[in-house]
């Protein structure tokens, strides 16, 4: 079987530190505060970037262009690597768009290797689940083709569920309107969202107090988290002690046994806000 890499990206919102583990390479976008010079994801300071979002201070992000995903394939194919990527939702950004025209271009130069680009319709540790269990398979023997189909037959099973805290990054991203925002802020609302089997966010009810949205969470876990589901990922945009809320009530009243907590990188932050709490799992439906 010929060797192959296992790329992703950093809206997966997986560590440096894990992705090694897993001998997975992740890609960077880029963040722009205000007009700070632009960073990678992975060189932002996470607890000053989420203190100048409270600030008031704007953020703004950048897909991965192609000459960037040519370059990073390419070096994996004249190392006589194949390549899987598995991408961040094409209903939230053009980077898997970006890959699929590079991989197209490479594939006439390197005919004999191969180049899998898969959409995972996901975000955040939603994508960072699949890549994690596609990392499982690859290092349990699968072949490229194998992990690949993997990943497309399960992809539609990984729930997202979050609310945020301040409704003003939801309204500069056109979720909810300003009227919305202004209401929903005084009476202390807080929206459970998703991301539907498009991959793009759906708000899907909302709640007041943000207790009552941490429960909310459980209750759509509970619902339907599949009965061998094995692991359950919590993502939080600089709010670990709530993080820790919702992974206790899940292993106290859900039956959860491991559980990974990841912070929300800035890319993804920049969109959410500070507040953010978000559960992944494999479910009977997203």
């Amino acid at each position: 079987m010929a060797e192959y890499t296992l790329l992703t990206d950093s809206c997966c919102d997986i560590s440096d530190t894990l992705l090694a583990e897993w001998q997975v390479r992740a890609l960077q976008l880029d963040v722009l505060v205000d007009d700070e010079e632009s960073q990678k994801n992975n060189e932002v300071d996470l607890t000053a970037f989420y203190q100048k979002l409270r600030d008031g201070k704007m953020a703004r992000t950048s897909a991965i262009n192609i000459a960037t995903f040519r370059d990073a394939f390419e070096k994996e194919l004249k190392a006589g690597r194949d390549v899987l990527y598995v991408a961040f939702s094409s209903g939230l950004s053009t980077t898997y768009q970006s890959s699929e025209i590079a991989a197209s271009e490479l594939k006439e130069e390197y005919p004999d290797r191969k180049i899998l680009t898969v959409d995972t319709l996901a975000a955040s540790m939603g994508q960072g689940l699949l890549v994690y269990l596609a990392a499982q398979k690859r290092n349990a023997g699968a072949s490229i083709e194998e992990v690949y189909q993997y990943v497309l037959d399960n992809r539609l099973s990984l729930s997202h569920w979050f609310t945020v805290d301040d409704l003003f990054f939801l309204k500069r991203g056109g979720r909810v309107s300003g009227a919305v925002a202004l209401v929903g802020t005084m009476l202390g609302i807080k929206p459970v969202l998703h991301v539907d089997n498009e991959g793009h966010l759906i708000s899907m009810s909302k709640v007041r107090g943000r207790s009552a949205a941490i429960k909310a969470l459980a209750d759509k876990f509970s619902e339907t988290v599949l009965p061998d589901n094995e692991i359950v990922f919590i993502s939080h945009g600089d709010c670990l002690e709530e993080a820790r809320q919702l992974e206790t009530i899940l292993k106290e009243n859900c039956g959860v046994k491991e559980v990974l907590i990841g912070d929300i990188g800035p890319v993804i932050g920049a969109h959410s806000g500070p507040g953010t709490i978000a559960v992944f799992f494999l479910a009977s439906q997203r």
